[in-house]
């Protein structure tokens, strides 16, 4: 063989060995990726729910960079995606957020919640730490941003609709926080820091509060309190006739509110009507019987109605309630005093001075249970000399003497029925 054939014969070989080579199939990787990912699913299986735990143990001790560090070991390792069964991811990225707080480092907590919403958008209780976040961050306009989705997610949620409201005024957006405690009020209607919140946003918008309260109560007429608070409001604005039309309004609806049938007998006496004045405390003393200052008020009323035996009989009633005490008795006395300054002429009558002695001896006993509103008018009594005295009584015809004890007969103190008995000294 030639040096040609020989070369020859050697290029064929190895042509040859090429081909054989390329007809070989190559190593399977996709065996080898499988073997890898099920190596990691075996890894994660066992560490998964043993980060969990660890991390449930440190955040239980404060232990607050521990917390993060097992958390992030959790993310990196997959155990939210792979084994949410394990490692729920709305409890990771929550209390990971929340070891950061701790730490104060509020930016980091920021950044692990959204990288938690990119995975659980409609999760509140992220977006709620989020808009925390942005809070202690001063970023205020993203935190509004964010309770208005939670607004939307939830809008049920009293304790959001509260720090919206409250971001709202704080910015002076008014017009955003009258219409979100509105939502509010909807949810809460008895709500009276939220009444009153809106009452100011309403003023510091330049609107009238009273329209809203207004409509308020046209739109709920069996609810009480919105009629009280109109009432109010009404009464605030020296509107007192209008007030009176609501408060009847809500008797009908409801005789047994106590306060409304006060806050009626109040404002009829603001509008000078004393007699419906009186006639609704009346009403108020059905509903308690054993309130001795619903007595008195009544006793008052009547007193500038002149109508003293009225006047008399309710205090009265307050001193047999409230078992002699002072201010009952003070105010029969100021009954008595009362009617001696209405009845008595140019000259005092004996019957003036049996009045007037009766007035006296209640601001007396009045005084002694320590009572004193009235020393003025007894010290008038005596300084006056209106009072019957022992002269007096010796000036009596001998008939009436014997009986030992006087009552006036003039027609202005018909009503009275109490006798002045003989001063023993006398």
């Amino acid at each position: 063989m030639n040096r040609f054939e020989s070369t020859l014969r050697g290029i064929m070989l190895l042509t040859l060995v090429g081909v054989i080579v390329m007809c070989v199939p190559p190593a399977d990787t996709g065996a080898e990726e499988q073997a890898d990912t099920a190596k990691l699913d075996s890894l994660r299986n066992v560490r998964c729910p043993r980060l969990m735990s660890s991390a449930a143990e440190y955040y239980r001790n404060q232990d607050w960079p521990a917390t993060v560090r097992v958390y992030r070991e959790l993310v990196d390792l997959g155990c939210d995606e792979s084994h949410p069964q394990f490692s729920p991811p709305e409890e990771i990225y929550l209390y990971w957020a929340i070891a950061y707080e701790y730490l104060a480092k509020y930016d980091s907590s920021e950044y692990v919640l959204l990288r938690g919403l990119q995975k659980l958008p409609d999760n509140i209780d992220l977006r709620k730490r989020l808009a925390y976040a942005y809070k202690k961050l001063g970023k205020f306009d993203k935190e509004i941003v964010e309770y208005e989705r939670l607004m939307d997610m939830a809008p049920e949620d009293a304790s959001i609709l509260t720090e919206l409201a409250d971001l709202y005024g704080q910015n002076e957006r008014y017009d955003d926080q009258i219409y979100v405690l509105r939502k509010l009020l909807e949810l809460e209607p008895d709500n009276e820091i939220a009444q009153g919140e809106l009452a100011i946003a309403y003023e510091n918008s330049g609107k009238d509060p009273l329209e809203f309260i207004r409509e308020r109560f046209e739109k709920n007429p069996d609810n009480i309190s919105y009629g009280l608070d109109y009432a109010d409001r009404l009464l605030n604005a020296d509107r007192p006739e209008e007030a009176l039309t609501v408060l009847e309004k809500i008797i009908t609806i409801d005789n047994t509110s106590r306060l409304a049938y006060r806050k009626l007998a109040e404002t009829y006496n603001q509008v000078n009507d004393l007699e419906n004045a009186s006639k609704a405390y009346e009403e108020l003393f059905k509903l308690d019987p054993r309130d001795s200052r619903v007595a008195i008020q009544i006793s008052d009323l009547n007193i500038e109605l002149k109508d003293f035996d009225k006047a008399y009989r309710w205090a009265e009633k307050a001193v047999q309630i409230s078992k002699s005490s002072g201010a009952a008795l003070a105010q029969k006395g100021k009954v008595y005093y009362k009617a001696f300054q209405e009845c008595r002429g140019d000259g005092i009558t004996d019957d003036d001075r049996i009045v007037a002695s009766l007035a006296h001896t209640y601001f007396t006993q009045a005084e002694e249970k320590n009572f004193s509103r009235y020393l003025s008018s007894r010290k008038w009594l005596e300084d006056n000399e209106v009072l019957f005295t022992k002269a007096n009584w010796f000036m009596l015809d001998p008939k009436v003497k014997r009986k030992g004890y006087l009552t006036p007969t003039a027609d202005c103190y018909q009503w009275v029925t109490e006798k002045l008995d003989k001063d023993p000294n006398w």
